[in-house]
C-alpha cells in the first residue's frame, strides 16, 4: 500500500508504530517481522485459532488468568496452577505469533502484551522463587522487570517499545524457569529444581543484557 505524499513522492504510510515510536522503516519492519518461532506456530498452533480470535483478545485472556494463577498458586493448588500458568506462557508466543504473520499489530498489542507477560512472570516469582529458591534471586528479577520498565518510559517519554530479540528469550527463560519449579513440586525431583535454579538466573543474565539493549532502541 502506499500514498501520496506532499513531495509527490510515494513511500509506505505510516503505521501506529512510526507514529508511536518515531523509527525509520528499517526499525519498524524489523519489530513487525515475523520470527522464526512464528512461523512455526503459524504451521502448527496458530490454524487452530478460529480466525475471529484477535492477537488483543488472546492478550486480554493472560490477563484474566492471572488472578487464578495466584489464587492457585498461593493456595498451594500446584497442579491446576501448572497447567494454568503454562497455558498463559504459551498464550504470549500465540499472540505475537497471530499480529505478526496477518499483520494486526496494533498500539494497545505493543503495550500490554509486555504488561501482562511481566504481571504473570512477576506474580509467579514472587509466590514461588522466594519460597523454593531464594528471595533475593526473586527481588533481583522482579526488580530488574520494573528498573526495565522505568528506564525504557523515561528515555523514551512514555513512548511504546517492542521488545527486542534478548527480551524475547528473556521472558522464554522465565517461564521455562518458572514451569521447571512446579513440575520440580508436583513431582519431588530434584533435578527439576537444579534445572529451574540454572534457567532463572541464565534469564536473570539476559534481563541484565536487556538493559543494555534498551539502550540502544
Amino acid at each position: 500500500m502506499s500514498f501520496d505524499a506532499p513531495n509527490k513522492t510515494t513511500r509506505r504510510p505510516l503505521t501506529f508504530v512510526d507514529r508511536m515510536l518515531n523509527y525509520d522503516e528499517a526499525r519498524v519492519a524489523y519489530y513487525a517481522r515475523p520470527t522464526p518461532i512464528d512461523h512455526l506456530m503459524e504451521k502448527t498452533l496458530l490454524p487452530f485459532i478460529p480466525a475471529t480470535v484477535t492477537p488483543n483478545e488472546i492478550t486480554l485472556f493472560r490477563f484474566a488468568c492471572i488472578p487464578f494463577v495466584i489464587f492457585f498458586l498461593a493456595f498451594e493448588y500446584y497442579v491446576a496452577g501448572t497447567i494454568l500458568f503454562s497455558v498463559a506462557a504459551l498464550s504470549d508466543a500465540l499472540d505475537g505469533a497471530l499480529a505478526r504473520t496477518t499483520k494486526r499489530i496494533t498500539s494497545w498489542g505493543t503495550l500490554f502484551d509486555p504488561f501482562a507477560d511481566k504481571l504473570l512472570v512477576g506474580s509467579a516469582v514472587l509466590l514461588l522463587v522466594v519460597k523454593l529458591i531464594n528471595p533475593f534471586l526473586a527481588l533481583a528479577i522482579v526488580g530488574i522487570e520494573l528498573t526495565l520498565i522505568l528506564s525504557s518510559y523515561i528515555r523514551f517519554k512514555g513512548r511504546v517499545v517492542p521488545a527486542k530479540t534478548v527480551g524475547k528469550v528473556k521472558m522464554v527463560l522465565q517461564c521455562a524457569g518458572i514451569i521447571f519449579l512446579l513440575l520440580h513440586v508436583l513431582s519431588g525431583a530434584i533435578i527439576l529444581l537444579t534445572i529451574a535454579t540454572y534457567t532463572l538466573y541464565l534469564a536473570l543474565a539476559f534481563a541484565l543484557l536487556s538493559l543494555f539493549v534498551y539502550r540502544s532502541v
